[in-house]
């Protein structure tokens, strides 16, 4: 297999494809000699050969002999890594999926990949992304139906995860862009408090609003890696914590949702009050709407300078979406701008004044299960504000909808809570579990 031919990678059927692995259960058998590094490459390997035909989560594969002499050393050794495609690397194209970049090839690895590389983390390849990360689908395919999208922008990190091409994924959320996409692959997403994780080398779309993230199989996983990535304590203890005070944020976008999906929320909420979660509803303030609305104005006035060579130099080049929306940027002034970067301020003060009184937040990940159709990518109606405020948000894995398609749940921490964001994450994850076992 190369980097660039995947008309190797075959015509696999694709039942049985939603298979994630578990980094931390790598990571323990290959301490335990019961796994060697080689072995979990070699199954990222077979699982991409397998699947990727159908599911088109990769725009570049490393090719195998040189996977098997980048097996790091680290405490993540063993662990396959996909990166989405608007992160440098320095052994493969980064592409941005756009035209302008074809072939591109940079001379140096981004932050977070390197520091990725550094903790034993073996890159696999580069996966899909919208066109710079903004709206304009790729070609990837979600793996629990191929007619319906995996969402976006993070597409192909999500995917990749689901199938268990790879236990750990990269990606990087502006409005809803780790959340949503985990939500309708019905993976453990974590868009963590803005500046935790480095964004230098990552293709800048908003620098006020784009962060990295993870995808992986469950918050378990997350935790492991984050905390080995950051050098913070974040990983979950075996100790049971106190039940936390939650607050159900049922936003002004609230109607917006399917039925469907929120009869399932609410069942849940049900099942979490039964099993000692203290739930505490939470008004909708005009603060946080004006947030709401500010979160377009800053993303498109800070896209109009991210992108003003590509603009400028190569608009032929710009999918129809990017151009009217740098177009309509244009016309966005300096006031404007700063006008909504202090009602996102004020907002945001607010939120904190909220969280002295709760633990954490519970929301939907996404208005439903992932659309039909690969024209879009879903909306991020229920994901923007809370990236505006630069909290640390967890897609919860679990529920599923009636028609075989993931329903994801948000958790939302305090600023730089990350940590018990998490532990909070994972014990949702427990108890959606049990509420499936008691509900049937």
């Amino acid at each position: 297999m190369t980097s660039t031919d995947k008309s190797l990678l075959g015509n696999t059927p694709v039942a049985g494809r939603i298979a994630p692995q578990s980094l931390l259960k790598i990571v323990q058998k290959i301490d335990q000699g019961s796994l060697t590094t080689k072995k979990a490459l070699d199954l990222c390997i077979e699982r991409i050969s397998e699947f990727d035909h159908d599911i088109h989560a990769f725009t570049q594969v490393t090719p195998d002999k040189i996977l098997q002499t980048l097996a790091g050393k680290g405490p993540l050794k063993g662990v396959g890594l996909a990166i989405k495609d608007v992160f440098d690397t320095a052994d493969l194209a980064t592409e941005y999926n756009s035209p302008i970049y074809a072939n591109h090839q940079p001379a140096a690895d981004a932050a977070l990949v390197a520091l990725a590389r550094k903790a034993g983390c073996t890159p696999v390849g580069k996966t899909v992304t919208t066109e710079f990360a903004f709206f304009h689908p790729g070609e990837t395919r979600n793996p629990y139906n191929l007619d319906h999208t995996p969402g976006g922008s993070s597409s192909g990190s999500a995917a990749a995860v689901a199938t268990g091409m790879v236990p750990l994924a990269l990606g990087t959320q502006t409005g809803g862009s780790v959340i949503r996409p985990a939500a309708f692959c019905g993976v453990a997403g974590f868009k963590p408090s803005s500046g935790l994780l480095p964004t230098v080398g990552m293709k800048t779309f908003s620098w006020s609003l784009d962060t990295a993230g993870f995808f992986a199989k469950g918050v378990e996983d997350i935790a492991f890696a984050t905390s080995v990535l950051t050098g913070r304590h974040m990983k979950l203890e075996d100790k049971t914590p106190n039940m936390p005070v939650i607050g159900i944020a049922r936003t002004h976008c609230w109607s917006e949702a399917t039925e469907e999906y929120q009869q399932q929320f609410d069942s849940l909420l049900s099942s979490l009050s039964k099993f000692g979660f203290k739930l505490v509803d939470l008004p909708i303030t005009d603060e946080y709407i004006a947030a709401f609305h500010a979160h377009q104005s800053i993303q498109d006035f800070e896209a109009k300078q991210a992108l003003a060579w590509e603009y400028q130099t190569h608009p032929d080049k710009l999918s129809d979406l990017l151009r009217e929306t740098l177009d309509f940027a244009q016309t966005i002034q300096p006031s404007d701008y700063d006008d909504a970067r202090m009602i996102a301020e004020v907002g945001s003060q607010q939120m904190d004044e909220v969280f002295c009184e709760i633990d954490a937040l519970i929301s939907l990940s996404a208005p439903g299960s992932a659309p039909k159709g690969l024209t879009s990518t879903g909306s991020s109606i229920f994901n923007r504000t809370w990236t505006l405020f630069g909290l640390p948000c967890v897609n919860v894995p679990g529920l599923m909808s009636d028609n075989g398609l993931p329903f994801g749940i948000q958790i939302i921490g305090p600023y730089m809570q990350d940590h018990n964001c998490l532990i909070i994450a994972h014990l949702i994850e427990q108890s959606i579990q049990r509420h499936l076992d008691m509900t049937g």
